[in-house]
């Protein structure tokens, strides 16, 4: 570990709390429906999609009709995506003459990139045409990403409002999400990362003669517009293979500055909207402390855990390696440009996020170092996560703790002037249990089957790590992988569209059914019996919480993967 190495994490956190105010304001103004400076350049384009969709921006639904039109949107969006890609060989811009995706394939991408999840069980590059690309994989990150942003908003109507029917226009929020959020920030970043060096074209590949003589092939395409949405909406899938590592995707430590920035901002200062619109900022800060908190114990155990080095390395000491040669850290699947310490923030933050976009290889990762980035998706994307989905798990996890603390003092459990019921409760646990049933009984079922084990790079408790990461990171719509199991094949490109369906869906409507549960409530005044939400005892129980629902629900997989492993890794040094 160095002092640059920690500068750089300290600078990143920095930047992000300065920029959770500002954003969280305007993303309160934007949902609330008040004038933005970008009112006049997209107001009347926004007027003109309500009509031209029969929608009237001023009626609004309650949570069931709010729910299916969510439902709806999404499933045409997977038919969409999978006709496109099952067409692929006979729509145009597919200069490279790729074939149509196969249906397995296309499925399991289609449901991939709705749910926000991104998984990737093909090289982009080699298996998707620009038409792809751009209509299929670009869109469905806006689209995905401004639903789940609007899930957020209609949880944090049903706290704000008093005695409501209504949570808001599930269409309505959709629209505003992608027209006054995410675009103009993607269109600012993707001219940045164009200055970079990232290219943006439609030209085909091209040949290039290498120093010895041989003829390699230089994918290209319209990479910079889908690299910043990737990033923004919490989505990671990569234009190339290798992701992020990818040097025209992320060819430079400015650039993966920024890619850093874009991954977390919009998860961070919707926790200020929520504080906004619940009419107290401090609630706001204190979900914040709670991410920060959970984040910084993951940077700082990924980063010592890489910059130390592997211990069975050590035993080269003794043929003649010098402690010099050992220093730098475990660098196997990493990319000398970012070094340890721009890689272990890039895996947490990816991660914690939910994004999924990886610049080194997380298979690579030391086992304890892997073990945390499991940890990170299994406590339901509440480190920032994607935008939406990490405030309104937070959130979920919030109303647990109020429950437990109310139990604890023989009091009804209250958040925010509302009270938590028996309903509201039911619902949060069938959303908090959603994840781990889909991660735990498909990664069983994978260890016992000859198609789960017939993916397997690697036998043991590596082996046994990959598929356990496979389905986390699918049912925690995170979408990164551990690259040494083979996940195109029927079993698993259906089994894991499975777990991503479960881990978006099954989580969404529950939510959708508090908003509207806690709408329809008053608002209760706080009195000296009312437990403060905004202080620190509160986000040191809500950390709590959140740990010991996490440990007790995963530590039992963790022991057969990364814990194991990194025992039998120390047995190699000690004997």
């Amino acid at each position: 570990m160095t002092t640059v190495g920690w500068l750089q994490i300290a600078i990143f956190a920095a930047a992000i709390g300065l920029l959770t105010r500002p954003l969280g304001g305007y993303l309160a103004r934007v949902y609330a429906g008040e004038r933005t400076p970008l009112q006049p350049l997209l107001g009347p384009l926004e007027r003109a999609l309500y009509r031209f969709a029969g929608i009237k921006a001023e009626s609004e639904q309650n949570w069931l009709q709010y729910t299916l039109s969510l439902l709806i949107f999404h499933a045409l969006a997977i038919a969409a995506l999978y006709a496109l890609l099952r067409l692929q060989s006979v729509l145009p811009l597919n200069p490279q003459d790729l074939p149509s995706v196969s249906p397995d394939l296309a499925l399991n991408t289609a449901v991939s990139f709705v749910t926000n999840t991104s998984w990737q069980s093909y090289g982009g590059e080699t298996t998707l045409s620009y038409l792809s690309q751009m209509a299929g994989i670009t869109v469905h990150s806006f689209l995905s990403a401004a639903s789940g942003i609007a899930v957020a908003i209609a949880l944090i109507r049903g706290f704000a409002r008093r005695q409501s029917s209504t949570i808001g226009n599930f269409w309505v929020d959709l629209t505003r999400g992608t027209l006054y959020v995410l675009l103009p920030i993607c269109v600012v970043a993707a001219l940045f990362l164009v200055t970079q060096g990232v290219p943006q074209t439609l030209a085909p590949s091209i040949q290039a003669t290498t120093l010895e003589g041989a003829s390699q092939t230089i994918a290209r395409g319209p990479v910079a517009s889908q690299e910043v949405i990737k990033l923004l909406s919490g989505d990671g899938g990569g234009f190339f293979n290798v992701n992020s590592a990818h040097p025209f995707e992320n060819p430079n430590p400015p650039a993966n500055f920024v890619e850093l920035l874009l991954i977390f901002t919009l998860g961070a200062a919707l926790t200020n909207c929520f504080g906004r619109m619940v009419g107290s900022e401090r609630q706001g800060w204190s979900l914040l402390a709670v991410m920060a908190i959970l984040f910084s114990l993951g940077v700082a155990g990924i980063y010592a855990s890489e910059a130390g080095g592997n211990p069975a390395l050590t035993s080269l000491q003794s043929a003649g390696t010098s402690d010099t040669q050992l220093a730098g850290g475990n660098m196997e699947g990493k990319e000398v440009r970012f070094g340890v310490a721009g890689s272990a923030l890039f895996a947490d933050v990816s991660t914690a996020s939910s994004d999924g976009a990886v610049n080194s290889m997380h298979d690579s990762f030391l086992p304890l170092s892997g073990g945390i980035l499991l940890a990170n998706m299994m406590v339901d994307e509440v480190i920032v996560g994607a935008p939406g989905s990490g405030l309104f798990g937070m959130l979920l996890f919030c109303i647990v703790a109020v429950f437990l603390a109310g139990l604890m003092i023989g009091r009804t459990p209250e958040y925010v002037g509302k009270k938590i019921g028996s309903s509201e409760v039911k619902m949060t646990i069938l959303a908090l249990i959603a994840v781990p049933l889909a991660t735990l009984g498909l990664t069983a079922v994978a260890c016992v089957v000859e198609p789960g084990l017939a993916g397997l790079g690697n036998a043991r408790p590596h082996g046994y790590s990959e598929i356990l990461y496979a389905y986390t990171s699918a049912a925690a719509t995170n979408g990164s992988a551990f690259a040494g199991l083979n996940a195109n094949s029927p079993f698993y490109n259906l089994t894991l569209a499975l777990a991503m369906f479960v881990g978006r869906f099954f989580v969404i409507v529950p939510v959708l059914a508090v908003a509207g549960s806690l709408a329809a409530q008053t608002i209760i005044p706080r009195s000296s019996g009312t437990l403060p939400t905004d202080r620190a005892l509160f986000v040191a129980f809500l950390f709590g919480v959140i740990v010991i629902v996490g440990g007790l629900t995963y530590l039992p997989a963790l022991a057969l993967g990364p814990i194991v492993e990194h025992l039998q890794l120390l047995h190699v040094t000690l004997y």
